[in-house]
């Protein structure tokens, strides 16, 4: 939607097709949250930020395997496009306050935040009849992302105030970034077209073209004088891509189930360079019993941060800090025993006690005192080892070691609420690392399998900084350019902070679209 509003604003004729019959994908289902570092609206409140901190930041986490060029270009571009964005669409965002970076110790990052922004509810009245098209999450999204405990919140919304909004049909979260942006579409004269699935590239002297595209069954070809942009998202619902290319298991995806890596197929099959193919927004997910819950697949962002609770392997040993940002810890899953040729880290169980429970509930479950029945429960935790085949005296070993170093007001083990970043999401009812950090000891004791999940892919097609598809020899394949998960991630297996898959997927859909609608036909 980006790429198709800089383009149309630039004098481009555009057409924007969309694959599935609702539009937004994965945006529309997120927290709707975009990371720009030096952002305008941070400048605004005081906070002191940079690009070359920004710069900095992100090749702290790029273990070699980012383009600085490419990074310089996202965040020195980030700032204006998130101006442009207030002027040229219904987009406004604004600062989520103290919301930290995810790595906020690395050099250059924000333990104070400024550089995870939100959008405000959008009016969908104003949409139409488009208002129904969006891809809606099954929760509510008639909520404000700070409202929310992932955005700093309570998570308490008065109910008269809840009831005005669904009245008005006021969506926040990624509902209203991809409401906004549909109306800064229609506003520039660009009407989606939805069930349209690209198929093929449409290549005429050396060019591309066009696409071949299906509607409704139906075969056609749309073809493009300037340029086609691909924006059709990851590869996560596509076994055998999954299988080919990333680094570790991913048995639980959480995008939308359109990501097929349709774009990347096209792409690969004319010679397009690849890059960051190994890697993804990894996400540690849930599910009940029968393989799904009343929402789908729930990501265990929350309920691993707060007190009372561990991850424990197969052996009933702790592996990771459970405070973690969850794209870091997919590299926990993915840890390998090349002795016993095995992910011993897989799988895995988050274990909580009664109090737990009582407190914070589990999933979309409130707090209870009795707990759901896709939970496993018993009353001591040698009896719940048995049903998760887990090792009953290494769990107990593990509870015993981690209440005992708790005690002393810290995890020695793996720095638990050591990081700015782990204190967020906790219980704000506590103080410093008690946010995060509390004894197991209530019966009776329970557990919930957590899955290797990742909210998309984001390996794909060489850019350039212009946006511009690279081929396998790295020069611009004239006509073709790409921009969000389709193409290849910039910021490597780094994931900055709040909105860092949509502060790149923003920023390159404006490079693309401009760059599109300037090319020589």
């Amino acid at each position: 939607m980006v790429a198709a509003i800089a383009a149309a604003q630039a004098g481009a004729d555009v057409g924007l097709y969309e694959k599935a019959d609702q539009l937004g994908g994965t945006t529309a289902v997120s927290g709707g949250m975009i990371w720009i570092p030096a952002n305008p609206h941070a400048r605004a409140l005081g906070v002191q930020d940079s690009v070359e901190e920004g710069v900095r930041y992100l090749m702290s986490l790029s273990h070699g395997l980012t383009d600085e060029s490419l990074v310089r270009v996202l965040v020195e571009t980030g700032p204006s496009v998130v101006a442009w964005l207030q002027r040229a669409t219904p987009l406004r965002l604004r600062v989520i306050e103290g919301y930290p970076d995810y790595q906020p110790e690395h050099p250059g990052g924000k333990p104070d935040g400024g550089r995870s922004l939100e959008c405000p509810l959008f009016p969908f009245a104003s949409l139409g009849d488009w208002a129904d098209r969006v891809l809606s999450p099954a929760r509510e999204v008639h909520v404000e992302l700070h409202e929310l405990p992932m955005g700093g919140g309570s998570g308490v919304i008065e109910p008269a105030v809840l009831a005005e909004r669904r009245a008005r049909d006021q969506r926040g979260i990624g509902q209203g970034v991809v409401g906004a942006l549909l109306a800064g579409c229609l506003a520039h004269g660009v009407e989606p077209v939805t069930g349209a699935r690209a198929l093929d590239l449409v290549f005429r002297d050396g060019r591309v073209a066009g696409v071949e595209v299906e509607i409704d069954g139906q075969p056609a070809r749309v073809l493009a004088r300037r340029g086609v942009v691909l924006a059709t998202g990851g590869f996560e619902r596509d076994p055998d891509l999954v299988r080919s290319f990333l680094r570790g298991p991913m048995t639980a995806p959480a995008g939308a189930e359109s990501n097929s890596g349709d774009g990347l197929r096209m792409a690969m099959r004319h010679g397009a360079g690849l890059g960051n193919m190994r890697e993804a927004w990894w996400v540690p997910v849930m599910y009940a019993p029968d393989g799904r819950t009343e929402a789908g697949p729930l990501l265990v962002n929350r309920e691993r941060t707060l007190p009372r609770s561990i991850l424990v392997n197969r052996a009933g040993a702790r592996f990771v800090n459970e405070a973690a940002n969850y794209n870091a810890l997919g590299g926990a899953f993915h840890a390998f025993d090349a002795g016993a040729f095995d992910y011993p880290n897989l799988p895995c169980w988050l274990v909580f006690d009664h109090e737990y429970l009582c407190r914070y509930g589990v999933g979309l479950q409130p707090p209870t005192d009795e707990a759901p029945d896709w939970v496993t429960t018993a009353p001591s935790l040698e009896e719940l080892a048995g049903p998760l085949g887990v090792d009953p005296a290494g769990l107990v070993a593990t509870v015993s070691a981690f209440n005992a170093d708790i005690a002393g007001g810290r995890d020695h083990a793996f720095g638990r609420g050591d990081s700015a970043y782990d204190l967020w999401a906790g219980d704000r009812g506590q103080e410093g690392r008690r946010r995060t950090l509390g004894p197991l000891e209530a019966a009776p004791f329970h557990a919930v399998r957590v899955h290797p999940g990742c909210l998309g892919t984001n390996g794909g097609a060489r850019t350039d900084a212009s946006a511009r598809v690279l081929d396998v020899d790295g020069r611009p394949m004239p006509g073709l350019y790409a921009a969000g998960n389709v193409m290849a991630g910039v910021t490597g297996m780094a994931y900055g902070g709040a909105g860092g898959t949509l502060g790149p997927a923003i920023v390159f859909g404006y490079l693309a679209g401009r760059s599109s609608a300037i090319a020589e036909a």
